[in-house]
């Protein structure tokens, strides 16, 4: 008797168990991983307008977004670059921007300076691990 009564209220409550999942998995904020890898501005701007697109779209507290730049897309996050005040306002928005450290360390190696980052960028040890890592979190992948 005890063990139907154990089965009666488990298929009772089992509905309300589901439907919690499912509304738990539509709370999950999208995570995405944009990869900047070339210093063609065009392509950078493009990069900086999927951000903005996919976070005007979902709202910013349901969507993550991480920018990760190396080798010649490095210049999308210096002070050199032609974009460099929007990337700054983005960061504001809480889009993340990542630079490689390996990039940089050859930058400087090759002309005895680190590069100047703009406000709001962290750097990571290897761009491309950076990325596998956040594949690996379940984050979707873009490369303009």
């Amino acid at each position: 008797m005890r063990k139907q009564i154990t089965q009666i209220v488990a298929l009772l409550f089992l509905p309300l168990f589901m439907a919690t999942a499912v509304l738990a998995e539509q709370d999950t904020p999208h995570k995405v991983i944009i990869q900047v890898s070339t210093d063609d501005v065009s392509t950078q701007k493009m990069a900086l307008n999927n951000a903005a697109n996919l976070q005007k779209l979902y709202g910013l507290d349901n969507v993550i977004i991480e920018v990760v730049a190396y080798g010649p897309g490095l210049d999308l996050l210096t002070a050199e670059s032609v974009v460099a005040s929007r990337v700054e306002s983005l960061a504001l928005q809480d889009i993340r921007f990542s630079a490689c450290q390996n990039t940089m360390d050859a930058q400087k190696q090759k002309t005895g300076l680190l590069p100047v980052l703009l406000d709001g960028v962290t750097t990571v040890n290897a761009g491309v691990a950076r990325i596998m890592e956040l594949q690996e979190q379940g984050y979707a992948y873009i490369r303009p």
